[in-house]
């Protein structure tokens, strides 16, 4: 008998389409990936230079649990000269990964019925470590013409007693849409006064599309949100280190003792050469950084101009992160009624990988990811044109 915890977990509706792509592949059928949720550019050399001289010297053992001194001070300074807030180490957790950053912080503050607001669209994994954690998402629809921003009169209107917790992701998975900082004083404005945690995704902070958008913080709105405001971030993204899993979890020292105290009875440590290589990479050179957001905006440019030439299908134009999400519900009919339906069509159809929205919390709609080659979106948009137009 399965628990009743994980019976409350659904399972994912990008399963089955992942299943299926993976098949298609190994039998020698040309898939083209639009689903990577990583970076395709390999490690920094330094930061590989540096793991690699940590197995040479034998740095192997059991690290403090909560991440070694050094990289928690690597990340308080990368922190204040990112966001411009001062933090101690002893307000900082590492963890394998920003998923576990997010994991341990929900286990150590919700109790049991406790609500957890979400927009939507929102990362598939938030409803899912709330539930765990006992509590329950309160989700709240964004909407397209709106730039999939929370609303801070719909925010108001969600807020009861048993509210404990916010979640925002700015840039967004899957969206694309990077608060401003009018947006986020606008909802800070909402919170004041309030007994309610902010959680602060900020994994993609450091690609943003658009040279006129200044990325915020909303804790570095005021010192009153700055303590009710946790940062979950991560190396993964920006760095390209998705499989070194190292992320970190920031915010008021008693939460962050519980949660170290969590991790102890869990996986205990990150991974020491992985820790190492952390820290070359963010006290190394950021340089290389820029190369990467701008190859980003080229890639977003050039597939919003094939996207726009497909009849009747609106997509909203990233601001961050590497993903478009374009409404394709006008497609829909008899056969193919939800995005799950349509993804399994583009598949078989056009042999290419999409992220159905169901994942993410928004029928009607799918993610497509352009951390990869500019030829690869070129010729997957042109089979997703024409098998769209064999729906008319």
């Amino acid at each position: 008998m399965l628990a009743n915890r994980i019976k409350a977990i659904p399972p994912s509706p990008t399963l089955t389409i992942t299943a299926k792509a993976k098949a298609m592949r190994a039998a020698g059928e040309d898939v083209l990936s639009l689903a990577a949720g990583e970076p395709d550019f390999d490690a920094p050399e330094h930061v590989k230079e540096a793991a690699i001289k940590a197995i040479k010297e034998g740095f192997n053992k059991y690290t403090p649990v909560g991440g070694i001194p050094e990289l928690k001070e690597a990340i308080v300074n990368f922190v204040k000269r990112e966001y411009g807030l001062g933090y101690d180490p002893e307000e900082v957790l590492v963890c394998c990964g920003g998923k576990q950053a997010l994991y341990n912080l929900f286990q150590v503050i919700l109790n049991p019925g406790d609500e957890v607001i979400i927009p939507a669209p929102y990362w598939v994994s938030y409803p899912p470590i709330v539930l765990l954690a006992g509590g329950k998402p309160v989700i709240i629809e964004t909407k397209e013409e709106e730039s999939f921003k929370l609303n801070p009169q719909d925010l108001e209107a969600h807020i009861t007693p048993w509210t404990k917790a916010l979640i925002l992701n700015s840039p967004s998975n899957p969206t694309g849409s990077v608060y401003t900082k009018e947006e986020l004083e606008a909802i800070a404005h909402i919170l004041k006064g309030k007994n309610i945690w902010i959680v602060s995704d900020d994994v993609y902070h450091k690609i943003i599309l658009k040279d006129e958008i200044k990325w915020m913080c909303i804790a570095s709105i005021d010192e009153e949100i700055r303590k009710r405001t946790f940062i979950v971030n991560a190396l993964s993204k920006t760095y390209s280190l998705t499989g070194w899993r190292i992320g970190y979890l920031i915010g008021s020292k008693e939460v962050i003792k519980a949660a170290t105290r969590l991790q102890s009875q869990s996986t205990s440590n990150p991974n020491s050469i992985a820790q190492k290589g952390a820290v070359a990479a963010l006290n190394g050179p950021q340089e290389f950084l820029q190369t990467w957001v701008d190859a980003f905006k080229r890639r977003a440019n050039r597939l919003m101009e094939m996207l726009i030439e497909i009849p009747n299908l609106s997509c909203f134009e990233p601001q961050g992160a590497f993903y478009a999400f374009p409404n394709i519900s006008a497609y829909f009919n008899k056969t193919i009624t939800d995005s799950v339906k349509m993804a399994e069509y583009l598949l078989e159809e056009a042999k290419v990988a999409v992220v159905p929205g169901a994942a993410f919390g928004k029928e009607g709609f799918i993610r497509i990811s352009f951390a990869t080659s500019l030829e690869v979106i070129e010729k997957a948009c042109q089979r997703l044109k024409k098998a769209l137009e064999k729906l008319k």
